[in-house]
């Protein structure tokens, strides 16, 4: 049941498809995590160290091509393709 009141639709189709899905509707229990705790853990910390790990690995060439190749690609994704 919900918390508080919601508006109902004017249109009279509209209202009475929305009373038929509310009187049909049943709850559905939530589903359940079927994933091993122990691997969803290790793949978390794998995470968490990868980009850090990576960041220190390579030269200062290597992130001024990268920043580069990044910036590069956001210019070109927000200029428009033609002119009208």
């Amino acid at each position: 049941m919900p918390d508080r009141s919601r508006k109902r639709p004017r249109d009279l189709n509209a209202l009475a498809a929305s009373i038929v899905n509310d009187a049909t509707t049943e709850d559905r229990p939530e589903p359940v995590d079927t994933r091993d705790p122990a691997a969803v853990e290790l793949g978390r910390r794998g995470g968490l160290k990868g980009g850090r790990a990576r960041a220190e690995k390579l030269t200062a060439e290597q992130r001024t091509e990268i920043a580069r190749s990044a910036a590069r690609s956001r210019w070109e994704k927000g200029q428009p393709t033609s002119r009208e």
